[in-house]
């Protein structure tokens, strides 16, 4: 069994700036798992470091066990560091996650909602946890529901919703509060291609509002279209960071998909 060494948590020494151009700087961060009697640990996000400006839309690109996911976890306060440095908003992830919190969107990887009230109700739980007032919520639903046609199915119990329709529920549930930044976790998966248009499209709109957006795909012309910069990010480390156009001409390539296939090998979809 391999022990892996631990660099420990290193607080920021400069005061944090809450008004910086960037919404989320990551330096050295890690997450070790570590393995049980007789197993190695699992280096899952190795020495990672970027820079997300505010109201970028921001492409997370990698196979299936890249490490994407872990990556979000700990942006968003589910799992904590083994090592290294993350500011959310101007806050240390160390001892600002309360204020982080506050400021952010999650839409996950796995569609989280409560199956036996409908999709409104959901809605409206959400924005009260948020407290809300019951104006601005039924306001900001309604216009939500439009625009990723979901109303006529929104007082349905989802129970009874798709894959695909689950998937914008939560994205409406992440942005009823009108966050700062918003984590979106392959959110277009099990769409079909009407519904992930509507959502590529609103996602886009985003940018308009002065929002930060994280966002995780494997429909990597989905990156191409939406992204301001995207990171590749293979076997826990991040391996080409630019915009899609710079990075097409950097090697030479017809688009996006030609430039992962020439640094990783493979097709996004194939996984690790």
């Amino acid at each position: 069994m391999s022990e892996t060494k631990i660099k420990p948590y290193e607080k920021p020494e400069n005061i944090i700036n809450p008004n910086s151009e960037f919404s989320i700087e990551v330096q050295n961060l890690r997450k070790i798992f570590r393995g049980k009697k007789g197993y190695d640990d699992v280096i899952a996000v190795d020495d990672v470091s970027f820079k997300v400006k505010s109201g970028e839309l921001f492409g997370f690109l990698g196979p299936n066990g890249a490490g994407k996911t872990t990556v979000i976890n700990m942006l968003i306060g589910l799992l904590t560091p083994t090592s290294g440095i993350a500011i959310v908003n101007g806050y240390d992830l160390h001892d600002g996650l309360s204020h982080i919190k506050e400021l952010i969107g999650v839409c996950p990887q796995e569609p989280s909602v409560f199956k036996f009230l409908t999709g409104i109700e959901n809605i409206e739980l959400f924005g009260k946890l948020h407290s809300m007032k019951k104006a601005e919520i039924k306001d900001k639903t309604n216009k939500l529901l439009e625009i990723l046609d979901l109303s006529k199915a929104s007082r349905r119990k989802t129970k009874g919703y798709s894959g695909g329709m689950l998937r914008q529920l939560n994205m409406i549930i992440a942005l009823i509060h009108d966050p700062k930044i918003a984590f979106l976790d392959e959110p277009t998966v099990g769409m079909d291609p009407r519904a992930r248009r509507a959502t590529w499209e609103f996602i886009g709109s985003l940018k308009t509002k002065s929002k930060t957006i994280f966002l995780t795909t494997h429909y990597i012309e989905e990156a191409e279209a939406l992204c301001d910069r995207v990171a590749i990010i293979d076997y826990g480390k991040i391996i080409e960071i630019g915009a899609p156009q710079d990075l097409i001409k950097k090697y030479e390539v017809e688009n996006l998909e030609g430039v992962f296939m020439k640094i990783t090998g493979r097709r996004i979809m194939e996984g690790v």
